[in-house]
């Protein structure tokens, strides 16, 4: 039988994203609706070696489910990676009674509630990332409300781009994944959707895309460009000196990390922060928290880190559809 789990403690690490308090209102409230202490820990694993830790109450939560960000702050740690790092911190957990922790962040983040797992802390982690390339859950926190700043954005934009009978090339979020780009491909009516999954860098074929849509009368072209592929400007100009079609470059940027979740990620960060905190309360260790067909489930973290995730080849196939 698994030693009872008296004291949580909580941390954010990595990007932030929309919804990450809500996780962390809920991690503090059904911990302490079960009788539970927990440690809040600042700026995530660098919080955790500089002892950045105080005792969290329900008040501490008050008001922050509508608020972006994280209020315990995030950091990256390179100390964290390194295994005098990791041992410094179970150490520092087991200093300040935490016998559990909740890591809410992405793969990297997991790795590291991994090596904590490793080393006698039970841990549990919380996808928390807007790029959606958590491969063992069908959400991640944020994501949502990133796709919708993004789409807004490009709405914009195509107002814009249609008074000035341009083509606009919009770079949005996602590092290496394509899902933000994908989904405001669809949601927004792109004419290319260039994703770091499927784009084979030919550039001539957008050049006679848009020869072709300017010959059928389309007022505008819009180019939904992903972080992975990247250089929006410099192609921009090149694809403005074949057409003659006047081209700008948008990089969204780190607009899509911020603002007020919408329902969705509020709801979901509550159900998955509440389900760490029961499977620690289970005697649960070294698990991840995730959704599948709509249903919360968890696996084990070193199966998780292992799972590949890719484009959904039927959506990609509508966007190109329709976009035609």
């Amino acid at each position: 039988m698994a030693n009872e789990i008296n004291t949580i403690g909580v941390l954010t690490s990595g990007g932030d994203a929309p919804g990450m308090n809500a996780a962390i209102r809920a991690v503090a409230r059904e911990a302490i609706s079960k009788g539970k202490r927990v440690m809040g820990i600042k700026r995530g694993y660098a919080g955790l070696l500089q002892e950045e830790i105080y005792e969290m109450h329900t008040t501490d939560v008050a008001d922050i489910i509508q608020r972006g960000g994280t209020i315990l702050q995030t950091a990256r740690c390179k100390e964290f990676t390194t295994l005098e790092g990791q041992k410094k911190g179970a150490d520092i957990c087991r200093q300040h009674g935490i016998e559990g922790i909740i890591v809410i962040g992405g793969d990297g983040s997991f790795r590291g509630a991994q090596k904590l797992a490793s080393l006698g802390i039970n841990t549990v982690g919380v996808p928390g990332t807007i790029d959606l390339d958590v491969s063992c859950t069908d959400y991640t926190i944020g994501f949502d409300t990133a796709v919708n700043t993004a789409m807004d954005a490009i709405d914009k934009v195509r107002d814009t781009s249609t008074s000035h009978e341009r083509c606009s090339i919009i770079e949005v979020m996602g590092r290496g994944a394509g899902f933000i780009a994908l989904w405001c491909g669809i949601a927004n009516g792109a004419e290319n959707v260039l994703l770091p999954e499927k784009y084979d860098y030919n550039e001539q074929a957008l050049v006679n895309n848009i020869i072709e849509n300017r010959k059928k009368g389309k007022k505008h072209h819009i180019i939904i460009n992903a972080e992975g592929i990247g250089h929006s400007a410099s192609m921009a100009k090149r694809i403005e000196a074949a057409t003659g079609v006047e081209t700008r470059a948008t990089i969204l940027g780190y607009m899509q990390r911020g603002g007020r979740p919408t329902a969705r990620d509020r709801m979901m960060a509550s159900m998955m922060g509440a389900y760490a905190v029961d499977l620690l309360c289970d005697g649960k260790s070294n698990r991840v928290v995730g959704t599948r067909d709509g249903k919360l489930m968890d696996m084990d973290i070193d199966e998780a880190l292992q799972m590949g995730k890719s484009i959904d080849e039927y959506e990609y196939q509508i966007s190109c559809n329709l976009s035609k």
